[in-house]
């Protein structure tokens, strides 16, 4: 029912502030922008992120229909019950569920966005089987899909690739920021949810594992910072390949090598994946490439299933979006702040974390907007890749996996996505002062 009640709100609060601007505007327009919104943002539902998404999900299906089939998503899901019998009680041990939301966690820690989507899919249909109410979210789907929408990341590789091709001096320099900003953001994700489901997280037995988790992310990092360490020949090759720097060679050097070291530990990790599903399958003796088949089936069934609830949610977001009802609130926003804050540049940053749980190119989009307006490397530059990289898109999420197994009722779904929101949003903030802030 929230859900509905968010969805009719859009459309309602859209045509109010619409009405407000036409007569206090004389915007004649502003009617004819939203209807053409809308349409273009169904068709781009549709052909922009559903059918590219197809070939994505049926390649995944098929590659954890692999993994399935040759035992190896049991052995992740043994490996990961210590920790999942605490957070997801309703999972029986040995459960398909736990390992395919383990590999869909991976992806994620990696900011691999293309497979973390199909595993995410993957994994809730398992977890559908276990739900008795089918279209009302169980415990252990809110738990999944919360954890998501908080966005952990060990290595934000799509931001920092954005970040190089716009020409940014110290394109990985957002690293360490992030990585803290989305751990507090999984962190208050995973109390709130727990606080609903009365889930004691002060157990000893979940908490030395998770331990041992963190330990082992840490060691990634140190890894990765201590490859991207800068020695002479380094400062000669970056001085060749760009003869016109001007600026801290250093940190430009370590910035480039991190992102380099980042972009190989992703693709080597996910490659490793894949040939690890072929070879155990192989050596347990299956048909890998008529498993494969079997599931690369489901995926594309799958996606036409997501396709109405991708495009309800995301044709709303539009409608309330070009109304200009964003525009207000950030504007009632900035006027508060200049009277209570001494530096208010984190209000610049505001619209891409408002448009972030909304919808994921828009925020991109608003991103690199201020990328152009205040520079990439200023303090609101490094604000909105903050919190584009440590912030999940909620609403698109929500409409995307529990479309795909046809959830309607959420229950506290978005109150707690929205909490974990707002922590990695007030998160990111405060790290981008301490870390880039004159």
């Amino acid at each position: 029912m929230v859900l509905n009640y968010i969805w009719i709100a859009f459309f309602l609060v859209a045509f109010i502030v619409a009405c407000v601007r036409f007569v206090l505007e004389d915007n004649f327009s502003i009617f004819g922008e939203m209807v053409d919104g809308a349409l273009k943002m169904a068709e781009f539902s549709v052909m922009d992120i559903a059918l590219p998404l197809a070939g994505i999900m049926i390649f995944w299906m098929g590659m954890m229909k692999v993994a399935e089939n040759s035992g190896l998503v049991n052995v992740f899901a043994q490996g990961m019950w210590p920790i999942f019998k605490h957070i997801f009680p309703e999972i029986p041990k040995g459960h398909p569920a736990s390992g395919s939301i383990m590999m869909n966690f991976s992806a994620n820690f990696l900011g691999l966005d293309n497979a973390a989507t199909p595993l995410g899919i993957k994994a809730m249909k398992e977890l559908q089987v276990l739900n008795p109410s089918k279209d009302t979210a169980s415990n252990s789907q809110i738990m999944f899909l919360v954890l998501n929408t908080s966005g952990l990341t060990l290595i934000p590789s799509s931001i920092i690739a954005l970040r190089a091709a716009n020409h940014s001096a110290y394109p990985t320099d957002i690293f360490i920021p992030i990585l803290l900003a989305t751990t507090i953001a999984t962190m208050v994700a995973l109390t709130a949810v727990s606080l609903y489901q009365r889930i004691n997280l002060l157990k000893l037995q979940f908490i030395l594992p998770v331990i041992a988790l963190l330990s082992i992310m840490a060691s990634i990092v140190a890894l990765i910072i201590h490859f991207s360490a800068v020695n002479a020949s380094d400062i000669a090759e970056y001085k060749i390949l760009h003869p016109d720097f001007k600026g801290d060679i250093n940190a430009a050097v370590s910035s480039y090598k991190m992102g380099k070291y980042s972009s190989f530990a992703g693709a080597f990790i996910i490659l490793g994946m894949l040939v690890s599903f072929i070879g155990y399958g192989a050596y347990k003796k299956i048909n890998v490439y008529d498993s494969f088949i079997e599931g690369a089936k489901d995926g594309f069934g799958t996606v036409i299933q997501i396709i109405p609830y991708l495009v309800a949610m995301l044709v709303a977001i539009s409608v309330f979006r070009t109304s200009g009802a964003m525009d207000y609130i950030i504007d009632g926003i900035r006027y508060l702040a200049n009277s209570i804050f001494s530096r208010t540049e984190f209000v610049d940053a505001l619209p891409t974390a408002m448009m972030r749980p909304l919808s994921g190119g828009g925020s991109r989009a608003l991103m690199i907007e201020s990328w152009n307006h205040f520079k990439i490397d200023s303090l609101q530059g490094h604000m909105t890749s903050v919190i584009q990289g440590s912030t999940e898109t909620t609403f698109y999420t929500i409409a995307v996996y529990y479309g795909a197994v046809g959830i309607r009722n959420v229950r506290h779904t978005i109150h707690c996505g929205l909490i974990a929101d707002f922590a990695g949003v007030t998160a990111a903030i405060i790290l981008s002062y301490l870390f880039f802030a004159n």
